[in-house]
């Protein structure tokens, strides 16, 4: 990535934007993480950039040019900097690697705070003046700008599996000049630019689970809709760059039980020294009237590989929600003092908290309870509470679950409940 000091700003700058983001080690994220933090850069900062661009800048995808001016300068703003240079000479003035992140931090949750105010009092101006601007001139009947005037839905040609063809039928014909993209989720990568004077566009979902496709018109989102993409009961895969390698259910299913074991990952050809791959399971379903605020899930799993670096057997379990997302993370004993989770927009760091919970041997069969009622989660580890907290966000349906293991695999049990149903996933 060019030359040294480059180098050392562009990792410490990397570093900040992770702790800001929330989710973790970086080396953990998956297509999920990059996705969301695709969407925040984009809230923040008002700036674009790709699932592509930034697997590249964190190492997910081999990479040796250093990274755009644009792309360093979106990242600066992202964690509270005015530009890159700005960032360089703030890192440059300190003399103490240690003081310096501290004190980047600081200044970066400053410029962030302080940009969140002036942006509210943006809005609430520009909505005063939009509303005095409407009582004084007559609207035209049906502008480029009038969402009335698009249309926007989809069909899936599976009713459930992936990979997932979905044909988008649209009419942009009323966009004028500006062009018309569409996104099949938050996934900016996958933005298209479409004729307005067509009516159909088709995309492949490689995922499951719950996403927000998009019509826009320039840069402004002017019809949207919700997808969901289900599987035919589990799925394994291997995540990778374009294609996931998904293995074959029989190869998987073994007597109730999801395994994917050591010899099955052999027969790929996928090596587990020195790295590990990471293995997800899903079970992305239909699950009428289940909500994150108040379910119980309750689920029995273990992974028999702790060799090398997977010594600390790293795994996460994830229920997935409509635009929301709960992640439990699970280790050995002795790596406890590394874990954070995000519970549907609460995150809790080891930093702050005692998580020692979450800790057990994991070459044994390991069972996991979460209890919602009325938004407080109670996570419980082979039946003693790890921890418990209050959401802050909005209930949401849930959808389903993933797991995310290094190496080799296995779930026994797996469902959901609320006060009318009991929901059986293995």
């Amino acid at each position: 990535m060019g030359n040294n000091h480059s180098f050392i700003y562009i990792k410490e700058c990397l570093s900040l934007v992770e702790q800001q983001f929330q989710r973790g080690d970086s080396h953990e994220w998956t297509n999920y993480d990059f996705e969301k933090l695709s969407e925040e850069i984009q809230e923040i900062t008002g700036v674009l950039l790709s699932i592509t661009t930034l697997k590249r800048i964190f190492g997910k995808v081999k990479y040796d040019s250093v990274p755009s001016t644009v792309t360093l300068n979106t990242l600066a703003q992202y964690i509270g900097f005015a530009d890159w240079s700005t960032f360089k000479l703030q890192a440059a003035s300190s003399s103490k690697t240690a003081g310096m992140s501290k004190k980047m931090r600081t200044f970066s949750t400053t410029l962030l705070h302080k940009r969140r105010y002036w942006w509210a009092g943006g809005i609430t101006l520009a909505l005063l003046l939009f509303a005095l601007f409407s009582g004084l001139t007559k609207r035209p009947a049906r502008s480029t700008r009038d969402t009335a005037a698009y249309a926007f839905s989809s069909r899936k040609v599976l009713t459930s599996g992936v990979p997932n063809s979905v044909i988008f039928d649209y009419d942009a014909s009323q966009s004028g000049e500006d062009s018309v993209f569409i996104t099949q989720s938050w996934d900016i990568s996958r933005k298209k630019r479409v004729s307005k004077n067509n009516h159909s566009y088709s995309s492949i979902y490689y995922y499951p689970g719950f996403f927000r496709a998009q019509l826009i018109r320039g840069s402004r989102v002017v019809k949207h809709h919700d997808l969901l993409i289900t599987t035919k009961g589990w799925l394994a895969a291997m995540p990778q760059q374009d294609v996931p390698l998904y293995f074959k259910k029989e190869e998987y299913m073994k007597d109730s039980m999801v395994v994917v074991s050591a010899s099955l990952l052999k027969s790929y050809h996928l090596t587990l020294q020195p790295h590990p791959p990471v293995i997800c399971l899903f079970n992305v379903r239909d699950l009428p009237g289940l909500r994150n605020d108040n379910f119980t899930f309750e689920t029995t799993l273990k992974s028999d590989f702790k060799t090398g670096s997977a010594v600390c057997q790293k795994i996460g379990v994830r229920i997935l929600c409509k635009n929301d997302v709960i992640t439990i993370p699970l280790c050995a004993t002795g790596c406890v003092g590394d874990l954070q989770f995000l519970a549907a927009g609460r995150k809790v760091t080891s930093s702050e908290r005692d998580l020692s919970g979450f800790g057990c041997d994991l070459t044994k069969w390991t069972t996991l309870k979460v209890v919602a009622i009325n938004k407080h989660l109670r996570f419980i580890v082979n039946g003693k509470e790890a921890c418990s907290l209050v959401f802050p966000n909005s209930p949401s349906g849930i959808v389903g679950v993933e797991y995310i293991f290094k190496g080799t695999a296995a779930v026994k049990a797996a469902s959901f409940q609320n006060k009318k149903k009991m929901f059986t996933l293995l």
